[in-house]
């Protein structure tokens, strides 16, 4: 498939559910079967290039015009799993969050009002005929959401250095975990009941609340994949691989649970020590 670019588009983390193609009705599943049985697939990066595409023209598309009928695709002991991108459901809902990572000044130079409001215009009038729509993949930018470590474990962590191309690109190194929907349903309810008896409230458990009624719209055996995506530019290498952040948050919660609060302060300080470089290098930007 052509590049968009050679860029490599940094930085952003992403929670992605994978179904099983009996999850989907017809005619979708026939499509996704079809689309399966294609001999290449895009890649993550493939994505990103062709969502910032979306942004040279002028004025900018904030939102595609059309849905992507693209996914990402699993084979795994011989079952076959669908992730949508859902690029156009997604555009709509991260114009959401906007305000919040932009100065009002800098937002309107990326995206005019004048863009902005027809987008909005044009969600409202396409989510009441699709009330029931969700996206299967969720952004981060700048940060893996604490709620998201929750989800899986550390012995379910993937890490591949990555390897040069044949275009000489520089080696893409790659960190996520992958889990069944079961395990990831059942951490987060074990994962609240430890919080909620140690703590009253929080941005953790209203993180881990929205994440687990997200989950549970899903088919029972999709996979769910934490992917640190393009954050694996901004951690130095040794950084990168000895990066145990699943572990981590697993040990805070076991913490409080047992009521060990020096433990799970300590865990959570080797959380805050891991991510500060990319919290400064968010600031430089």
């Amino acid at each position: 498939m052509p590049k968009v670019s050679s860029l490599i588009v940094p930085y952003a983390a992403y929670l992605r559910v994978y179904e099983p193609l009996a999850a989907f009705p017809e005619p979708e599943r026939t499509h996704w079967a079809r689309y399966a049985r294609r001999p290449d697939h895009p890649s993550y990066q493939d994505e990103l290039r062709r969502s910032l595409a979306d942004l040279l023209p002028t004025p900018p598309i904030a939102v595609p015009v059309h849905e992507s009928g693209e996914a990402f695709v699993l084979d795994l002991d011989g079952v076959t799993y669908v992730c949508p991108w859902r690029t156009r459901l997604r555009g709509w809902q991260a114009l959401g969050d906007l305000a919040e990572d932009f100065p009002a000044s800098v937002l309107d130079t990326v995206l005019p009002p004048v863009v902005r409001r027809q987008a909005v215009q044009d969600y409202e009038r396409w989510l009441a005929d699709n009330p029931d729509a969700r996206p299967w993949i969720r952004t981060a930018t700048w940060q893996v959401p604490l709620n998201w470590f929750v989800l899986v474990a550390d012995e379910e962590r993937e890490y591949d250095k990555g390897s040069a191309d044949a275009d000489d690109e520089p080696p893409v190194p790659v960190l996520r975990y992958r889990t069944p929907m079961v395990q990831a349903r059942r951490r987060v309810a074990r994962g609240l009941r430890a919080l909620r008896e140690a703590v009253d409230e929080g941005p953790l458990i209203d993180g881990l609340v929205d994440v687990g009624r997200w989950l549970e719209e899903f088919h029972p055996r999709s996979l769910v994949e934490v992917d640190y995506g393009g954050l694996v530019h901004a951690l130095p290498a040794g950084d990168l691989e000895g990066d145990h952040s699943a572990a981590d948050v697993a040990e805070g919660i076991e913490a409080l649970r047992n009521g060990d609060a020096s433990r799970a302060g300590r865990a959570y300080g080797r959380l805050v020590e891991r991510w500060r470089s990319v919290r400064d290098l968010r600031s430089a930007n």
